[in-house]
């Protein structure tokens, strides 16, 4: 047998269907045989292979096992000659094979090779042609010093992108999404190394290929076309850090620069997340430029209706004013929610200065050399509310125009969702502008209802809002249980984020709440008090001081009952240093098994020893009444609510 297809695939059973069909047609005429590794899919790709595709060798794994150990379970059963490994999102050329074998007949010293990889706009993928990640290499990449001088020799050798794509030569490696290698090649070095996960898998392997004496070609004669990244997007995979991850393991295992390497590395990495992080929150950051410049204008205007001129303070006086008024404004405003989910709020902009007034105020007391003029602190704190209430003004009264309408989410795929879809549709005044549907399970990713795209599931649902710039979730009636509606909230790190339900009853959505009236259709604010900077802060002291009296007090006794009489809560107290440590909360959510999966609840809230659910018999509460005790204490949550919940907690402790 000549040659044997190898295809490792999570989760893309449209885009594997095209695959399968374009390799068989490739390999028409050749001894060969496709083996196809599912990686633990849940969205029927395993079902549509053994219907459509009897023919192909199916590994069905239970768990996602990463694409070097895939490919080495396929490699160990194959039977060709040469091992061609192949991407499910890609599409090879009728060509493809042929061109690929007749290559390593002429050049019997190549021990691997790959072909062109271009985009699905036809634009080449740098990846199909790289060098190694030398510490100065990998540094220019993850900076993005490659970038700013593409045609550079010294700063763009990852990707090589100054050498022309339209001719062969060797490469120091090539892409792991279409990779060909001798089955005796690949068998004496072991396959790929299964350290890496995802990513520096190829680099590893062709690096060792080298040391073997063979080389590494980059074969222009022939083409694929990848559909990049299709598998990271139905995952919750953080491609970017587990890419760098490989790189920096990529460098320790195979160059010996030691600290320096892992310096230059770190820092890279440190800042490549940190511009990520400032590209995910970039138009909060803009906002708190404008709102600062603004308050500098508004203390420049006091000073000037006071005085009649600018600059009439002593010289040593302008470094402070201009910076301690503006921080204190802003970080007020922070506490006040102002740059998060209420971003447009005049109730908290107003309040938020007011209070920010205050706060500088009472300093002048403290440092009376800056106290000049408290006239002019009246003006200025009076032109901030003017000027920060007023641009926001301005953006919320055209927020129901195009530009500023609500990229808004659906979550199911249900009657209830088409419905909803109709009543937004039929309310154009209310600005939403639907994007895309959320389903339970990844089957149906891809379809469309009512012309609108099923882009993702809900364990997925952060990376869509991401990638698709959403504003407004919206979870339809009986669409998804209580439990996976807090499991999507508590796992979207974006804060700006406004989720709305549309409730069969409104049992559970307890307090204050925001409602939009579709005809007859309510759409419920989900406001989370316990994601609340302000709420946090106290309720981490609150931690920090009553944990402390308790670890003196009751921590003791817990220790002693031991045996197999220990209650419940004798149980619960013994996490007390963890909550000292910040692992966990006096009073937070609840999760009913062993498992204790925290990472669901991650951004709303630490496990508590202490909650809702557990002051109200826990052990016979169901997983969906607990996730509404979950729901109605992260919405509720203050620091008397937790007090509350504190003090029936050591009654309990105390009577059983």
């Amino acid at each position: 047998m000549q040659i044997s297809v190898i295809i490792v695939s999570y989760n893309v059973r449209a885009f594997l269907e095209n695959c399968l069909v374009s390799v068989q047609k490739a390999l028409e005429h050749l001894a060969s045989e496709i083996i196809v590794v599912d990686n633990a899919s849940d969205d029927g790709s395993v079902e549509m292979i053994q219907q459509k595709f009897p023919h192909v060798q199916l590994i069905i794994n239970e768990t996602n096992l990463g694409f070097g150990k895939a490919n080495n379970q396929a490699g160990k059963n194959a039977s060709g000659e040469f091992l061609f490994m192949l991407n499910p999102d890609t599409v090879v050329q009728e060509n493809t094979f042929n061109v690929m074998l007749d290559f390593f007949q002429q050049h019997p010293d190549a021990g691997i090779a790959g072909c062109k990889v271009l985009n699905s706009d036809g634009t080449l993928q740098p990846a199909c042609r790289r060098s190694f990640p030398t510490p100065w290499v990998a540094f220019t990449k993850i900076t993005g010093l490659s970038s700013l001088a593409p045609n550079s020799p010294l700063f763009s050798k990852y990707n090589l992108t100054y050498f022309n794509p339209d001719e062969t030569y060797e490469v120091d490696a090539v892409s792991g999404s279409c990779m060909m290698i001798r089955t005796p090649d690949f068998v004496q070095l072991g396959g790929f190394d299964e350290q890496f996960f995802m990513y520096g898998e190829d680099l590893d392997l062709c690096y060792r290929v080298q040391h073997t004496g063979k080389k590494v070609y980059y074969v222009h004669e022939t083409q694929i076309i990848h559909y990049k990244g299709e598998s990271v997007r139905r995952s919750d995979i953080n491609d970017v850090r587990v890419f760098y991850q490989a790189m920096r393991l990529f460098v320790q295992k195979h160059f010996r620069f030691g600290t320096a390497a892992n310096l230059i590395l770190g820092f890279g990495i440190a800042l490549r997340e940190w511009i990520a992080l400032i590209g995910k929150h970039a138009t909060m950051f803009r906002s708190m430029l404008f709102d600062y410049v603004l308050v500098i204008i508004s203390w420049l205007g006091g000073e000037w209706i006071r005085f009649g001129e600018l600059m009439y303070f002593p010289s040593y006086a302008y470094p402070v004013l201009l910076i301690i008024p503006p921080l204190v404004t802003l970080g007020t405003m922070f506490l006040f929610d102002v740059y998060t989910a209420r971003k447009h709020s005049f109730a908290r902009t107003f309040n938020a200065i007011l209070t920010a007034n205050v706060l500088l105020a009472a300093l002048t007391f403290f440092f009376n050399e800056y106290a000049f003029s408290r006239f002019v602190l009246f003006i200025a704190g009076a032109i901030s509310c003017v000027l920060l209430t007023g641009w926001r003004a301005i953006l919320r009264s055209r927020q129901h125009g195009e530009m500023f309408s609500k990229r808004t989410l659906i979550v199911g795929t249900n009657v209830s969702s088409i419905e909803l879809i109709s009543k937004l549709r039929g309310r154009n005044n209310h600005g939403y502008e639907i994007v895309g549907f959320v389903d339970t399970d990844r089957k149906r990713i891809g379809e469309r209802i009512e012309g609108i795209e099923i882009l993702g599931s809900i364990d997925t649902i952060g990376r869509v809002i991401q990638q698709h710039n959403i504003s407004d979730v919206i979870f339809s009636n009986n669409s998804i249980s209580y439990a996976d509606v807090l499991s999507v909230i508590s796992n979207s790190s974006d804060r700006t984020i406004h989720y709305r339900l549309v409730p069969s009853s409104l049992e559970v959505i307890i307090g204050k709440t925001h409602i939009d009236e579709l005809n007859d259709l309510p759409l419920v604010d989900i406001e989370y008090n316990i994601n609340r900077l302000p709420n946090r802060v106290v309720k981490r002291s609150m931690d920090v001081v009553i944990g402390f009296l308790l670890f003196v007090t009751l921590y003791p006794i817990a220790c002693i009952r031991t045996g197999k009489n220990k209650g419940a809560f004798s149980n619960a107290f013994l996490n007390i240093p963890k909550v000292l440590s910040g692992e966990m909360s006096l009073v937070g959510i609840s999760v009913q098994n062993n498992n204790r999966k925290e990472k669901k609840f991650k951004n709303i809230g630490k496990r508590g020893i202490s909650g809702l659910a557990q002051v109200n018999n826990f052990d016979k509460l169901s997983p969906e009444e607990i996730a509404q005790y979950n729901l109605s204490y992260a919405k509720n949550q203050s620091f008397f609510l937790d007090i509350e919940i504190i003090l029936k907690s050591i009654i309990l402790f105390i009577w059983k």
